[in-house]
């Protein structure tokens, strides 16, 4: 059999693939991240990463670059419904800029908030970002002008037929993930369809470049600076300022490609001077696919979820798709990890995609609602004019918030069912708007801050943690435990009394993910099998 010439290769060199390439290459697994396109390019995708995508990049040591290159941290994400830009706002929604988003969570101590806040970063930044880490990493390898054709597998590894310079070759892995989009050859090669809603509306979609537009911002008594504009018109316009503050995003319903310069003209209300570099049409899907993996291959992304936009959820849970498996490929490569570790990526994974499918469902009908009460006679200075604005504000109060406030979905996700989580029995209802801090087994560590003001998150390493709160410095058993299968486990005491309160127990094991493993008061009964449940094997193994 043909030695593998690369430990894991990964299809698509989006945020996801790229993400999923950094995590293993700081884990030190040899990995080869292929994409068809010449380079990254510059269109509009996503300019978003959400708060649990942060503390995520933060982890990796890249949430600072991260926001360096995105929008400056004083703007504010104000979210708008509008006539036009140059015209009174007809309603507000007020949401901090990351500057105040980090005062507030600094003086925060409930573990209600997140470690670090959102990020407004548009995917043709993101990527190139991602892309200069992951070259810089001695394990991983960048080859772009590089398409997958097919796959064969077997039990001992992936191969992999490519084109690359107009020729066709093989490239041998011991894993493949396929993190190459809503057409995904990888998941089209497995037979794995998907299942949901497609084809819901169709928009077109164009970025502009004007730079004089956020100077000009209030224009008149329009609207302030913020991240959305939506208009209230009958073609679902809504304007978005991406990361330069120079370039902007418009989607309409609009029957054209050319229709896309008027209609940013409308929507702006006044003479600027811009430029529209591109216009796409693009269709709002709500579909999961009906598995995440097969044999030695998987898959993450946008390959497997496909959500509409609102709620920013989409590339935000392929990130989490990334990380989840990253740790898990690494573990079972370097010898630690049992045949349930991998085994468990579909099944804690595929529930998350489910739930934020649904989460977008649910924000994508709210947008519904208040847009279907738009009338021809929404501008008219007349009673019937007043009373149309008036009604369609009082639902859109109530129903455009529905996207703009997914901190329950973000960060109160729970993995549950899994073979490498020690259950309980019931635990709280996950909530798409809420997030309640909970140390139930499954859930994220909830963020809290120490004394002298150092996050908890920052204390703990990348294998599994043993935190000891309070005043608890008992022998669980669990270190010698995790030792027999050479998995990397550290002990951390932690003695603010304030964190042993939040957190209501004195022993939590965490996973590399800082996803709860198990939780108890007195050290565990049988240590041998909750070590050899947590890394992946069955408990009678040892």
């Amino acid at each position: 059999m043909r030695a593998a010439d690369t430990q894991v290769l990964i299809v698509g060199a989006g945020p996801v693939g790229l993400t999923l390439a950094v995590d293993l290459g700081q884990r030190g697994v040899r990995c080869t991240l292929i994409e068809r396109k010449q380079a990254p390019q510059f269109l509009p995708k996503m300019e978003r990463c959400n708060a649990r995508t942060m503390e995520i990049f933060r982890r990796m040591g890249l949430a600072e670059k991260v926001r360096a290159a995105g929008l400056r941290h004083d703007v504010p994400m104000d979210v708008y419904i509008v006539l036009a830009m140059n015209q009174p706002p007809l309603l507000r929604l007020r949401y901090p800029s990351v500057a105040e988003a980090r005062r507030e969570i600094d003086a925060r101590t409930d573990g209600t908030l997140p470690l670090e806040p959102y990020q407004l970063i548009s995917q043709y930044t993101l990527e190139p970002l991602l892309k200069s880490i992951a070259e810089a990493l001695p394990a991983v390898t960048v080859r772009y002008g590089c398409e997958f054709l097919s796959l064969e597998q077997d039990a001992s590894g992936v191969t992999a037929r490519i084109l690359s310079d107009q020729r066709a070759t093989e490239i041998r892995a011991d894993y493949l993930v396929g993190c190459d989009g809503g057409a995904s050859a990888v998941r089209q090669q497995l037979g794995i369809g998907l299942s949901g809603e497609g084809d819901l509306m169709r928009f077109r979609q164009a970025l502009y470049q004007c730079d004089e537009l956020f100077a000009k911002i209030p224009i008149g008594r329009g609207p302030g600076h913020g991240s959305h504009y939506h208009v209230a018109d009958d073609q679902a316009t809504f304007l978005i300022m991406q990361d330069s503050t120079r370039h902007w995003t418009l989607h309409a319903t609009v029957e054209r490609d050319a229709d896309m310069a008027r209609q940013f003209e409308k929507t702006v209300g006044v003479p600027v001077r811009y430029e529209m570099l591109y216009v796409g049409e693009w269709k709002q899907n709500l579909l999961l696919a009906d598995r995440y993996a097969k044999g030695r291959v998987f898959l993450a992304g946008d390959a497997v979820h496909l959500m509409i936009p609102t709620g920013g959820l989409g590339m935000n849970s392929g990130v989490g798709d990334a990380v989840d498996l990253a740790w898990k490929l690494a573990a079972s490569l370097q010898g630690w990890g049992g045949p349930n570790l991998l085994a468990s990526y579909e099944i804690e994974r595929r529930q998350v995609g489910s739930r934020n499918v649904a989460a977008s469902r649910y924000a994508s009908l709210g947008r519904r609602k208040w847009r279907s009460l738009y009338r021809p006679d929404i501008r008219d200075d007349s009673p019937q004019g007043q009373a149309t604005r008036r009604h369609l504000v009082e639902v859109a109060d109530v129903e455009q918030r529905k996207s703009n406030e997914m901190i329950g979905a973000e960060l109160g996700y729970r993995y549950e069912g899994s073979p490498v989580i020690c259950e309980e029995p019931g635990g709280p209802e996950p909530l798409f708007r809420e997030y309640l801090p909970t140390t139930w087994p499954g859930a994220r560590l909830p963020h809290v801050w120490l004394e002298g003001h150092v996050a908890l998150q920052d204390r703990i390493g990348r294998g599994y943690t043993l935190l000891r709160l309070g005043g608890a410095r008992q022998d669980t058993g669990l270190e010698k435990a995790m030792k027999a299968y050479g998995a990397p486990f550290e002990v951390l005491d932690v003695a603010d009394q304030p964190v042993r309160d939040l957190y209501g127990v004195d022993l939590i094991l965490l996973r590399p993910d800082l996803h709860i493993v198990w939780r108890g008061n007195r050290a565990p009964a049988q240590p041998e099998q909750l070590a050899a449940r947590a890394t992946g094997y069955p408990s009678a193994f040892i």
